[in-house]
């Protein structure tokens, strides 16, 4: 039995759940989302508590499960008290600022690079410690434009400048050596 699969998903007074067939339907007060999950899954949802089954322990059965569980515990945490990642910008003359809602990079090209926020996330820019608070409900999408923004200039292993996540580390290198 998945170890995943088999706990429950708690769901907090603020958040509504509605299981219309294969598709589960998850509100709260960060905002809506829906997910639509195998046909062969089944989800049980009694006095706030939503539990997922599997039908055998067939290799893709075992699978779905922890997968399903994870996703909707995601759903769920999501909208109940959302998702964020913080990125750190470092370099002389690399910044980043707001321009309304859209993202606005310099970070050594030629030109400045406009990111637009997709529906859900929103951006947030603090100058003082020059980081970048992205954040929504959806962790996927979240995760995916913190990616798609370190993209734009990935740290350098030999003075560190560009875009790192907060919590990552950056393996440094020695430069070259003189002759002595």
């Amino acid at each position: 039995m998945s170890r995943i699969g088999r706990l429950p998903v708690v769901i907090p007074p603020q958040v509504e759940v509605h299981i219309d067939g294969t598709i589960i339907k998850v509100k709260g007060p960060k905002g809506a989302l829906e997910y639509s999950f195998h046909p062969d899954i089944s989800l049980s949802l009694e006095n706030g508590i939503l539990n997922v089954k599997r039908p055998s322990d067939d290799r893709t059965h075992r699978a779905l499960h922890g997968t399903t569980r994870a996703l909707i515990q995601n759903m769920v945490t999501g909208v109940n008290t959302g998702f964020e990642r913080i990125l750190e910008i470092n370099g002389v003359g690399y910044r980043a600022e707001m321009q309304g809602k859209n993202l606005v990079l310099n970070l050594g090209y030629s030109h400045p690079i406009v990111v637009e926020p997709p529906a859900g996330i929103a951006f947030e820019v603090d100058l003082k410690t020059r980081q970048i608070k992205i954040f929504g409900p959806d962790k996927q999408k979240v995760g995916q434009m913190a990616d798609n923004i370190r993209k734009q200039r990935p740290p350098e292993p030999y003075l560190g400048k560009g875009i790192r996540y907060l919590e990552e580390k950056i393996r440094r290198k020695a430069g070259k050596s003189g002759k002595g």
